[in-house]
């Protein structure tokens, strides 16, 4: 079916705005795949050092250009329960790289940290900027110029992006992005989330939550809310730089398995050696940046991808905005019900037909471009599958099914879940800010109140603690973005505000830090820019002054006379503590650096 008209004139709108930057991308690119395959290039002593460590055969293989070479970036590591599972992949990868007639090495490694180990601790001041890092530390693995072709193997938080901001780094290569999977189901999200507000009011002890949290976190894989990690699986699917079906195959299955080595084959299908060279930039265009946005808005998807997303696309020199995305989320009906927009996690989602059945759904009303590449070969509506285990361990498929396994999880365009996607663009004399209503009870969407300042969330905790908070009011959170302590989330504010809010009290956040995908119930207006380490008009807002955060018209407001808000001045702010510590002091100069949220929140771009 033909592509939506109002999805089609935001495509051509973003497509006519990214031609200067698309243009020098796709010729720097161009010059690069031009020159082959260039292990023949390298001097004797160059290419002995690329693989010295390989056995006879592949070392014979590599010494020509006539077997391709795969290189791995993986974010392996132990304490990540998402990435664990990689550390099999490499000998998996190898092994069908050998039968497929190809050499694979292990490129580089990338850091990988986890959101929920350092939230509210000093350390999640680093994790934005990890994101960059990844992307930098990917570009050394393959800088040795070695290889013909990439897998990339990440699931979290910023790990993902970062990876993505590589792979189109490196655009003149084929890429194609392997998950781990979904962890098993533990305890439901909803319990998890009622056991955290009880510890908040003091009502259960420490035991108590670190047996729920136990028991929700509880084995390898990715956690099973509707996060940013599990937005970004269904990205890499919905943009084609998955194999179709890999989203959510739980971990360690012969299933994951066989996609593992099915994505390796398929990936040194796409080099340059052979006749279906699917290069990752000129594969990932501005269609395929639209299509990651409505999938976003179907879902309920993280906020953290209004950053993610922009700095994504600008390293494929699109110039992807906030604008963008929030018209779009005008169009896309939310079809999807996960935790927290729902009681169901990510398994409960993929056994109600998952990304097939929602892809399909989205092409039946031209919500999504079908008309892409991905690194299938075909367009998007070869997503549109199920995807099953087959004979001898390989990977089968069957068309996406017609109906939905559990309509309480999955809708259709005909009956959706909201007529939008829940997430809006604000603007007003408080700057310009993201808001996820996705979650938020419509009599929410509106909140006018007094507000309260903070300069830091524990701030909060301890008014709320003393009983300071029992009313309506408007929680400024700042000095929380990029350039003054690396824009941490902060979620330890959602129990606190979601017990005011379920005693009648009407609440909302305004900050220049994140909540990401997790934001729930409790309306918060984030990433707000300017921040007020930058001059942003959110320095300039004092305890009493009634803040209006309207989701529906779209408007951020002080409620301030004029003249006494041009004259006022903006509060300072002790920022020394944030640089030292847990390595905050290595990343000084790029806490100095970062762009404005707006535009990703990068140091690179």
């Amino acid at each position: 079916m033909a592509a939506h008209k109002r999805i089609t004139a935001i495509t051509n709108r973003l497509i006519e705005r990214s031609k200067p930057t698309r243009q020098l991308y796709l010729d720097r690119l161009r010059r690069a795949a031009d020159a082959g395959p260039h292990r023949t290039t390298l001097s004797c002593g160059n290419l002995a050092h690329g693989f010295a460590a390989c056995a006879p055969a592949e070392k014979s293989a590599l010494a020509g250009d006539r077997a391709a070479n795969l290189g791995i970036i993986t974010a392996y590591n132990d304490m990540l329960s998402a990435h664990q599972p990689f550390e099999r992949f490499p000998e998996l990868i190898r092994e069908a790289a050998r039968e497929a007639g190809g050499v694979a090495q292990v490129a580089g490694g990338v850091p990988a940290m986890c959101d929920g180990v350092t939230q509210g601790q000093p350390g999640m001041e680093l994790s934005l900027f990890s994101r960059d890092v990844i992307a930098m530390a990917a570009g050394i693995g393959l800088s040795h110029n070695m290889f013909d072709t990439t897998v990339y193997l990440g699931v979290c938080d910023k790990i993902v992006p970062g990876l993505m901001i590589a792979a189109m780094t490196f655009g003149h290569l084929p890429a194609i992005f392997v998950p781990a999977g979904p962890m098993t189901t533990g305890l439901p999200n909803d319990e998890k989330a009622r056991v955290r507000q009880l510890y908040a009011e003091g009502k259960v002890g420490r035991d108590e939550l670190l047996e729920a949290e136990s028991r929700s976190y509880h084995g390898p894989g990715t956690c099973t809310f509707y996060g940013t990690a599990n937005s970004n699986q269904m990205l890499m699917e919905i943009m084609g730089l998955h194999t179709p079906g890999a989203s959510f195959i739980n971990p360690n299955t012969p299933l994951r398995d066989a996609l593992t080595r099915e994505a390796t084959k398929r990936a040194l299908a796409i080099t340059a050696l052979g006749n279906e060279f699917t290069p990752a930039g000129e594969m990932i265009d501005e269609r395929s940046i639209v299509n990651g946005v409505v999938g976003l808005h179907a879902t309920g998807g993280s906020t953290n991808h209004t950053l993610h997303l922009v700095a994504m696309a600008r390293a494929a020199g699109i110039h992807l905005t906030w604008e963008d995305i929030s018209e779009l989320s005008d169009v896309v009906p939310l079809l999807a019900r996960v935790y927290p927009n729902g009681l169901a996690d990510v398994n409960h989602f993929h056994a109600a037909g998952g990304m097939g059945y929602l892809i399909a759904q989205l092409l039946s009303k031209g919500l999504v471009h079908d008309d892409v590449r991905t690194v299938w070969g075909q367009g998007l509506a070869s997503y549109a599958i199920d995807v099953r285990l087959g004979e001898n361990g390989t990977v089968a498929r069957a068309p996406a099914p017609k109906e939905s396994g559990d309509p309480k999880v999955l809708s259709t365009v005909d009956q959706p879940f909201q007529p939008n996607g829940g997430l809006k663009m604000l603007s007003g004399n408080l700057g310009a800010a993201v808001i996820k209503i996705s979650a938020v009870k419509s009599d929410r969407h509106v909140v006018e109140a007094p507000a309260r300042v903070f300069h830091d969330q524990q701030d909060l905790i301890d008014a709320f603690k003393a009983g300071e908070l029992d009313r309506d009011f408007v929680a400024v959170i700042r000095y929380q973005g990029p350039k003054a302590n690396g824009m941490p989330e902060l979620h330890k504010l959602t129990p606190s505000l979601g017990v005011l809010q379920d005693r009648g009290h009407h609440v909302a956040l305004v900050t220049d830090g994140r909540m990401s995908g997790a934001s729930g119930k409790v309306p918060a207006a984030i990433h707000v820019t300017p921040e007020a380490c930058d001059g942003g008009p959110i320095a300039k807002v004092r305890d009493g002054d009634m803040v209006r955060v309207d989701a529906v018209k779209g408007e951020l407001t002080v409620l301030v006379d004029q003249a006494t808000w041009e004259d006022r001045l903006p509060a300072d702010a002790d920022l020394e503590r944030n640089g030292f510590g847990m390595g905050r002091e290595l990343f000084a100069a790029l806490r100095a650096n970062a762009g404005p949220a707006s535009e990703g929140a990068s140091v690179l771009y």
